[in-house]
């Protein structure tokens, strides 16, 4: 147990030094400012100290008091009051300053880091307990920062104080030198039992995230199965543990706060009983017990500052232990220094044995994949469920790189493009589409420095400038939260303009034209076939319709190319294509 807890109490010290060393300039002034406080809180004492001894007792032994003293007394009061309100200003200013922008610096590395991080690592943690080592993870990490200078200044002020004791009279220090060491062998017990604690809350914080965010997410789904009551109690059983965490907390932070209240206020009581008896005899002045009672009754709060630190450390500690794998995490996108070919019509693709595996699966998704598509061209990959047809478009545009094999563009590895290359040249509309709540125009262009005449050319080019025209306010409709004023196939062709208004020269679809009516589908590739700047196209799909239109067919099954050509080809010459095309038909006929 004290080895334990000497490791909470060394990690919550260098947890500590690491905000110290990363703002050294706000600390600087803010435990300037404290100390500040702390000097005068001291120098307050001594004043009435002083005032009491040459104003207050001569007045009363006196029966009168001097215009001349009473002003002296009055400026020296003011002018301590003064320097320390500047020195709470101070402090409170540049330990808020300090705070935020830790908080701030910490979540643009984990928003950074997810950006640099690949789709596969995004599809191991969940989406709430990311939102969670976003925001209430790096906010606990760095909580304590608010009262860490005024800590630091009241250890000055502790120091200060026990000199100026000592000097005074050194039985009352013996006082004081008896209650501060208790205040931090508290604290370090308290640090103990609190850790595992706030380490369990924090964890419960990020789940309660994450089923929230999930049943948010799947409301349709919710909502058409009748699932209410079921995540309902899914998300009350986890809020009650979480509750019962956070009482548990409560009731360790209960018997602590009393504690530390208590110390100090028994020090200045002890601090009078001693005092008293040694005035009476002669020992000290009363001027001298009045100060040091006064200063022990102000050191209340800076020592309740020093419990401030040292409480919200553990929590710091499991806030910063959920951050760092995620700063820690490796598998970030590497980027090349190539620059794709310019021009301004479709991009070659070639992809030349390319083999993709999901972590613990326990065969690859794709194995040995090479074709090539024609610039300028469009090409359908056909397959069954599960023959790698989604991944396969995920390469192309580099959501994920390929285990072993090439992914080309105009002949250069994509692995060797610059940052930024391959989302200027290349464009993905997935089947499952994802609209902001925004405005048809800022989704469109996403904030990108595009004219009307622009979106209006992409929406024709995706067959929904009508449906736009009729909207209440046109391009400047909002579209709710996921599109949900819009119907699925709106949706999905609103997301193919968002792609087709950048002009990319390969532009994948994953079966993004799902919901849309055939005709309209043939529109659409009709459109991007004859547009003053055609993209290359490849298109996940599987009706016959969509796959007529295609220049070339690559069939995929078990994660391989079966057979390439023409749709009457593959239909007269593959079974399992000919099966495939004509049951989806089917299927589309009945419906």
């Amino acid at each position: 147990m004290p080895r334990r807890r000497d490791a909470v109490v060394r990690r919550g010290m260098r947890h500590v030094g690491r905000a110290i060393a990363e703002q050294p300039g706000m600390f600087a002034l803010a435990f300037l400012a404290s100390s500040l406080y702390g000097g005068m809180t001291v120098a307050s004492a001594y004043v009435l100290g002083e005032v009491t001894d040459r104003v207050v007792l001569p007045a009363l032994r006196d029966g009168v008091a001097s215009a001349g003293a009473l002003t002296l007394a009055s400026v020296a009061i003011l002018g301590v009051a003064v320097l320390k309100i500047l020195g709470i200003l101070g402090r409170r200013l540049f330990a808020g300053i300090m705070s935020y922008r830790l908080q701030a610096d910490y979540r643009r590395r984990v928003t950074g880091q997810y950006l640099r991080l690949p789709l596969s690592w995004h599809q191991r943690h969940p989406t709430g307990q990311l939102l969670s080592n976003a925001n209430s993870d790096v906010e606990a990490a760095w909580f304590f920062v608010a009262p860490l200078p005024f800590a630091c200044g009241a250890v000055v002020m502790i120091g200060i104080t026990v000199a100026a004791l000592v000097a005074t009279d050194p039985w009352l220090a013996l006082v004081g030198l008896v209650v501060f060491p208790l205040v931090f062998v508290v604290n370090a017990v308290y640090s103990q039992a609190m850790s595992p604690r706030m380490r369990r809350a924090q964890q419960l914080r990020a789940e309660v995230s994450e089923i929230a965010h999930e049943s948010f997410d799947a409301a349709l789904v919710v909502k058409t199965l009748g699932r209410e009551d079921v995540e309902t109690r899914r998300f009350a059983d986890r809020a009650d543990e979480l509750r019962d965490s956070l009482v548990a907390v409560g009731r360790v932070r209960g018997l602590f706060d009393p504690l530390m209240e208590a110390l100090p206020n028994l020090g200045t009581l002890a601090v009078l009983l001693i005092g008293a008896t040694r005035v009476s005899d002669g020992a000290t002045d009363a001027g001298d017990l009045v100060s040091i009672a006064y200063l022990f009754t102000l050191l209340a709060l800076p020592i309740r500052a020093i419990g401030w630190v040292l409480a919200d450390l553990p929590r710091a500690l499991a806030g910063f232990d959920r951050v760092t794998p995620v700063l820690d995490a490796t598998g970030e996108t590497p980027h090349g220094t190539a620059v794709a070919a310019a021009g301004t019509g479709g991009a070659g693709v070639g992809l030349r044995g390319v083999d993709y595996g999901f972590d613990g699966a326990a065969r690859p998704t794709l194995s040995g994949i090479t074709f090539d598509v024609a610039a300028g061209s469009t090409v359908a990959v056909v397959g069954p469920t599960g023959s790698g047809k989604s991944t396969l478009a995920g390469l192309l545009v580099r959501l994920v790189d390929p285990g072993s094999g090439e992914v080309l563009l105009d002949g250069v590895d994509l692995r060797r493009l610059r940052e930024g290359e391959v989302s200027a040249q290349a464009a993905f509309v997935p089947q499952g589409t994802f609209l902001f709540d925004d405005t048809v125009r800022g989704n469109v262009t996403l904030g990108a420095d595009l004219s009307d005449d622009e979106v209006e050319a992409a929406l024709r080019i995706a067959a929904v400038d009508d449906v736009v025209h009729r909207l209440p306010e046109g391009l400047d409709t909002r579209v709710g939260e996921r599109g949900a004023t819009l119907s699925g196939g709106q949706r999905q062709r609103i997301a193919l303009a968002r792609a087709v208004v950048r002009r990319p020269r390969l532009l994948v679809l994953d079966d993004a034209t799902s919901a849309v009516d055939p005709a309209v589908e043939a529109r659409i590739l009709d459109a991007l076939r004859d547009a003053d700047r055609p993209s290359t196209v490849v298109v996940v799909a599987y009706r016959q319709a969509t796959i007529a239109l295609a220049d070339e067919v690559v069939w995929l099954e078990g994660g391989r190319v079966l057979a390439r050509g023409s749709h009457e080809q593959l239909l007269a010459e593959v079974p399992g294509y000919a099966a495939l095309v004509r049951a989806y038909a089917q299927t589309e006929v009945a419906a």
